[in-house]
């Protein structure tokens, strides 16, 4: 797929280009958990507020409120279209088809709607959030973040000359085919897009994931994006998020609801789908406490995705935890997915997939470099390793702006749940920085639940 990026930028009316051109364009798991919402909790409302971690970067003074408002109002008149809703209906996802139940296929069709919203700059910073059912509110998180993060890039690409806008996306490129390059051939690799959220454009995402299959083959996997997914035919991935153990503990009257709410949203999940979407998430308040209290038969789920802890931390924990119950990790899926990059991918595919030529993989092993030459080691499963990779595969441009500045770097943005039933929403998350919620409920919190094995971590996408 040939596209002049630099040429489109230079000559696109940007005003006329809705950046949001499908329901379809977000994250699979949203669309997933859309269904689980409307299964169990469909009068259920939610509030969700948007928060941008990188402080130093002023959002209200580089995006365009009012075109911003603009594409919120685009997005929020879209409807899904049949073409999509059939194709939603008979695909087959992790290998089942059927996964999306016809009623709410049909309820998708006939009435689906997403809420109003209320927009204002405070202090330099978007002021965004989304009130209503749970239902019209749960989809806006991925369309808010990309909507804001493409209008960021767009203020920047208006301020080059078409020259300087073919020197960046040349740069860019050169970075991606040298990422690409690294991975190539790795034996046993798996590797997919998550970068929706955080992407530099929608046409760039677009194109990275199409360099991605071209070259990659077989060892990328698919993209959470579902709308790419669907018109490039690739696996559509994704299972859940921590919005839904948060909400649950949000309506949780007990400490000791509270405290089982995270395995209550396990039961409910597993109700609704089973095999590969069988994945844990366990950090929403800890990972270390809540594999320590786990019922037994959350051992028998499919794996875990590893969000806020350091991933080789957190994989052996998980391995140690299945094996004390009798579980071969080998059997098992552990995915990654927080700021990764091509060394973090080659180290944990090695760490956790891959072992030395003499047998051994170094227990304190944290870095790819031995791992670089694949003629050093082979592969050798602890478990079943596959990488998610996001904001540095649809949105790395550090460095790539010819005036040198640091307009194109990406930002740590984020569209959570923050309110359920009028109800107070806590994330505590594995690193001290991720916390989100009143500093008053997450004290609350982190007194129930405890802080043991979460750490102060940079956050760095």
């Amino acid at each position: 797929m040939i596209i002049n990026l630099a040429r489109r930028a230079h000559d696109h009316n940007w005003e006329l280009d809705p950046i949001t051109r499908s329901l379809l364009d977000t994250d699979f798991y949203k669309l997933l958990m859309l269904q689980f919402i409307w299964k169990h909790f469909p009068t259920t409302r939610a509030s969700f507020s948007l928060l941008n971690r990188s402080t130093a970067a002023r959002l209200g003074e580089i995006v365009s409120v009012d075109e911003l408002r603009e594409q919120l109002e685009a997005t929020r008149k879209l409807r899904f279209h049949k073409s999509e809703l059939i194709w939603l209906a008979g695909n087959t996802f992790y290998g089942r088809r059927g996964i999306f139940e016809h009623a709410f296929l049909e309820w998708l069709e006939r009435d689906f709607r997403l809420s109003d919203f209320d927009l204002s700059v405070q202090d330099g910073q978007i002021a965004l959030r989304f009130d209503g059912l749970w239902t019209a509110t749960t989809l806006w998180e991925i369309y808010a973040l990309s909507a804001i993060d493409e209008l960021k890039t767009r203020a920047s690409l208006k301020r080059l000359t078409e020259f300087e806008l073919d020197i960046l996306y040349a740069r860019a490129k050169t970075r991606l085919w040298e990422k690409m390059e690294r991975l190539r051939g790795v034996p046993g690799l798996n590797v997919s897009d998550f970068g929706t959220r955080r992407r530099h454009s929608f046409l760039w995402q677009e194109y990275v994931v199409k360099a991605m299959s071209d070259v990659l083959g077989t060892s990328f996997t698919g993209s959470s994006n579902t709308y790419l997914a669907y018109i490039h035919d690739l696996e559509a991935i994704g299972t859940n998020a921590h919005e839904l153990p948060m909400a649950m503990a949000a309506l949780a009257d007990t400490e000791d609801e509270l405290r089982s709410a995270q395995y209550r949203m396990l039961e409910l999940w597993q109700q609704t789908y089973q095999g590969e979407l069988l994945i844990l998430l366990p950090d929403t308040f800890g990972t270390t406490q809540f594999l320590r209290h786990a019922p037994d038969w959350v051992a028998d789920w499919t794996g875990q995705r590893i969000d806020s802890k350091d991933p080789y931390v957190a994989g052996d924990e998980y391995i140690e935890w299945l094996r004390r119950r009798g579980c071969d990790p080998r059997k098992k899926r552990l995915i990654a997915s927080d700021a990764l990059d091509v060394d973090a991918i080659l180290g944990l595919h090695a760490y956790f997939g891959g072992t030395l030529r003499n047998g051994a993989v170094p227990a304190d092993f944290r870095r790819a470099a031995d791992f670089q030459d694949e003629r050093k080691w082979i592969p050798g499963r602890r478990i079943r390793f596959s990488a998610g990779w996001g904001t540095f595969l649809t949105n790395d441009f550090r460095n790539c702006n010819p005036h040198g500045d640091e307009s194109f770097d990406p930002v740590s943005l984020v569209c959570k749940l923050s309110e359920v039933e009028g109800r107070p929403a806590v994330k505590l998350s594995d690193n001290y920085s991720k916390a989100l919620g009143s500093p008053a409920e997450v004290e609350r919190y982190r007194r129930i639940f405890g802080v043991e094995g979460v750490a102060e971590t940079p956050v760095l996408a």
